[in-house]
């Protein structure tokens, strides 16, 4: 395969560079893409040093797959170009999600939805992706009528001047802010930007894009997120009320056979999931598992991934595995 990673030099562009090393996607010629003041700069990828290229350049090339991340904007305009030339592109932004014409896709869930004829296909949001890893097998067994979630999301899932910005601030430095407000010992209650509803941004994804991936618009979902001062690594309290009640043995042993699931779940060893357990990692960890004894037929978990990884990067790259294995995506004959 001809690969280009748009965004190459980002945070996610970054972790996509060492999760397609460590996973060993097949790749023949890596094109890395970068915004026009980056062109010209070498870049390391799997031993080698690569000159980056701008967006035109790398359309010219007709990569076979094209992973995007580099914002809605770029993705808008520039993932019809690459496709218009035969490249399937996968989108990490938020562009191309909601479009009834494209795929959004967590690969252990939706996967096999995929065809030749799907050229853009949509990345989720790193919240909505660990928290239906967990949820899909529960709504097969038991059908979601609600979900009350709250996130308690890193800085990491803001980018590099977030991450500088918590730095600066923990080591008594002043410099550029990326939030209103001090994220150092402070929790803030706004993810992305507020909408007419009084909702912000990131919390509708949770609510769209879960409905969405699990191919059901009658599961009821409301969201609040917050930023807190880690530095990698999503966490996430669910509260979610089924049609049909189940047995919590049953819940862990659904959730245990679950591919890229890890139950932590044992109070008495002090064994739950943390951000510090998520690092690095591609699996998504659940635990805290108890019936909300307030309702019926309703369980709280507690979810917690790596935001950068199976929240961004695996989870493109996981996409990219399954179209060349599935033979949907073929090497183009470049003259």
């Amino acid at each position: 395969m001809r690969v280009a990673v748009v965004g190459v030099t980002g945070m996610v562009g970054e972790v996509m560079r060492k999760v397609l090393t460590e996973r060993n996607f097949p790749i023949s010629e890596f094109i890395p893409v970068a915004s026009e003041r980056s062109v010209g700069k070498e870049i390391a990828f799997n031993g080698h040093k690569y000159t980056i290229v701008g967006l035109e350049t790398a359309v010219a090339l007709r990569p076979d797959i094209a992973i995007f991340s580099a914002g809605g904007g770029t993705a808008l305009e520039w993932a019809p170009k690459f496709a218009a030339v035969g490249t399937t592109v996968i989108d990490n932004s938020s562009a191309w999600r909601m479009d009834p014409s494209k795929k959004l896709v967590v690969p252990e869930i939706n996967a096999s939805s995929l065809t030749t004829d799907d050229k853009i296909i949509a990345n989720p949001n790193c919240s909505t992706i660990q928290m239906v890893m967990a949820l899909a097998p529960l709504h097969e067994k038991y059908k979601i009528k609600r979900i009350v979630v709250s996130t308690y999301q890193s800085v990491s899932g803001t980018g590099v001047k977030a991450v500088q910005q918590l730095e600066n601030e923990t080591n008594g430095k002043k410099g550029e802010m990326a939030y209103p407000y001090p994220i150092n010992r402070n929790a803030l209650p706004h993810c992305d930007v507020f909408q007419e509803n009084g909702y912000t941004k990131e919390e509708m994804k949770l609510v769209k894009e879960t409905q969405k991936i699990l191919e059901d618009d009658s599961i009821k979902v409301t969201a609040t997120a917050v930023r807190i001062p880690t530095a990698g690594g999503h966490s996430e309290s669910v509260n979610v009320e089924f049609e049909n009640d189940f047995e919590l043995s049953e819940v862990r042993k659904l959730l245990s056979e679950t591919d890229g699931v890890v139950v932590q779940d044992n109070p008495d060893v002090n064994l739950y999931p943390m951000p510090i357990y998520a690092h690095d990692k591609d699996d998504v960890f659940v635990g805290r598992l108890r019936r909300d004894e307030s309702q019926p037929n309703t369980l709280n978990m507690w979810i917690v991934s790596d935001n950068l990884r199976k929240g961004a990067a695996t989870n493109a790259v996981q996409i990219a595995e399954y179209l060349v294995a599935n033979k949907l995506v073929q090497a183009q004959l470049v003259s």
